[in-house]
């Protein structure tokens, strides 16, 4: 069983947005995944960098996309953004230190994280039209800020 199940409501209309947001959900579901299966806590914290590392190469992305077509919405919703990388950095390292895991607040931690942007910010993004073109971006290119990231995240030199 899932954590979060895609749904059409997701839809952002932006082709690579919604994509890079099925993405997300299946990391999400693949933490979920290692703590149901009582996973070691070096493979819940890696998967946490592999989060936070997409996640803000997909945000550095929109941005790019939103202040390109001069979205109205755009320093609102990189306020989010930044407020997003701040949580899931707050969760892993309350994950790392935790001696004992309350898996149940764990698993509303993520979803709430997820969700709670999607139907603030992103929702927004159905108006508009001229975004749907998005644009696609080398993998590599990707890759390395998907990595440094990470790396950045979890201390660990690039």
């Amino acid at each position: 069983m899932a954590l979060i199940e895609w749904r059409e409501e997701f839809c952002t209309g932006v082709q690579g947005v919604d994509y890079e947001h099925q993405e997300l959900i299946k990391q999400i579901n693949s933490i979920y995944e290692l703590i149901e299966n009582n996973a070691d806590k070096e493979s819940v914290i890696d998967s946490l960098g592999d989060i936070y590392g997409s996640i803000s190469a997909h945000f550095a992305l929109e941005e790019q996309m939103m202040e390109r077509h001069n979205y109205d919405h755009f320093k609102e919703h990189q306020a989010d953004h930044e407020h997003l990388l701040d949580d899931i950095r707050d969760i892993t390292e309350e994950f790392e230190s935790a001696t004992e895991l309350n898996k149940d607040k764990f698993k509303q931690q993520l979803n709430d994280w997820f969700q709670i942007h999607f139907k603030t910010h992103d929702s927004r993004l159905h108006s508009l039209a001229h975004l749907i073109n998005h644009e696609v971006v080398c993998e590599s290119t990707m890759k390395t800020m998907i990595r440094n990231a990470k790396n950045a995240l979890l201390g660990k030199k690039a």
